[in-house]
């Protein structure tokens, strides 16, 4: 009669998770890029009774007889099924059509992974997120970019910035700026040099130069892949963050190495059901019901036994 008990109890506490991950989902159903979860249950340990017995001549086999000790949760898995975008019309709202996730950074140099690609640039030619942290690009000739690493005089980008079989870049990247060299020496922002700047679907920001007229590349954007996405830590923010599970990153340019390509104007939707998410509240409302049933159940049921003697 207590293992019922405790069996009912594990099973609320499971169900009362999956209506915290559902409640998130929910509250998520407009989050640009939000990625759904969903809960896994397993059985818990099970009791034998008696082992199970071969066959004979005088008898048929006996199955083993075990009573399972209840439920727990056994993963809660990101849903990182992709959906539409969401059109905004601004030129450094960028939509990732495929695998890979944006590279940023904040300032004390912790790197993140979203897939919100809502950029823009700052006074001092920085190419940041809605957060504040840096977007990371490509360097040409080592596979990294430091800051003002194109020139954005004569916008060359030299051969060898990533293989050009497989689009990877074999190191890591680092902030895209664009600035130029003051009289002083100082690094100020060039952007007041450039109009209509906006994103290739290979990545590459370029800008009309209001000198001669020219369009100049200013940077290229990188995306990250991991063997294993699913195994990214949430981290908040619309971040991701690496883990022992998920791989190390590999850098490439949209579009190459199977990574999706950029589309501007436009931001990636949350991926929420709620058709779905309404159905697991009512299933999970039931279950955890049922487990409250049999509590009260085998509260009365015990409340008998103890009333045998009187």
């Amino acid at each position: 009669m207590i293992k019922s008990m405790y069996s009912a109890v594990s099973g609320i506490k499971s169900f009362q998770t999956k209506m915290d991950v559902i409640g998130n989902n929910i509250a998520n159903v407009n989050t640009t890029g939000f990625k759904s979860s969903r809960v896994v249950f397993k059985d818990l340990f099970y009791q034998t009774l008696s082992n199970a017995s071969a066959p004979s001549n005088v008898k048929s086999g006996i199955s083993p007889r075990q009573v399972g000790l209840g439920a727990a949760i056994a993963n809660i898995d990101i849903q990182n099924t992709r959906t539409g975008m969401e059109q905004t019309d601004r030129p450094l709202d960028l939509y990732i059509s495929g695998d890979g996730y944006f590279t940023v950074t904040d300032g004390t140099g912790n790197i993140s992974y979203t897939r919100v690609g809502s950029f823009n640039f700052d006074v001092a030619g920085n190419l940041v997120d809605s957060n504040g942290s840096n977007v990371c690009g490509l360097l040409p000739d080592t596979g990294i970019i430091p800051a003002g690493a194109f020139d954005p005089d004569t916008g060359i980008i030299p051969a060898g910035a990533a293989d050009p079989d497989t689009g990877i870049i074999p190191l890591a990247v680092i902030p895209i700026k664009v600035v130029k060299t003051d009289s002083t020496g100082k690094e100020v922002s060039a952007l007041v040099n450039y109009s209509n700047i906006s994103v290739g679907k290979n990545g590459i920001i370029s800008g009309i130069d209001s000198t001669d007229q020219t369009i100049k590349i200013l940077g290229q954007i990188a995306l990250a892949k991991f063997p294993n996405a699913e195994a990214l830590l949430q981290d908040g923010n619309l971040y991701n963050k690496e883990t022992l599970n998920s791989g190390v990153a590999t850098y490439v340019v949209p579009g190459l190495s199977a990574s999706g390509t950029l589309t501007a104007g436009g931001l990636e939707m949350s991926n929420v059901d709620l058709s779905k998410e309404f159905t697991d509240m009512i299933v999970t409302q039931r279950g955890l019901q049922a487990n409250a049933r049999v509590i009260t159940t085998s509260d009365e049921i015990l409340q008998e036994l103890v009333g045998l003697k009187r």
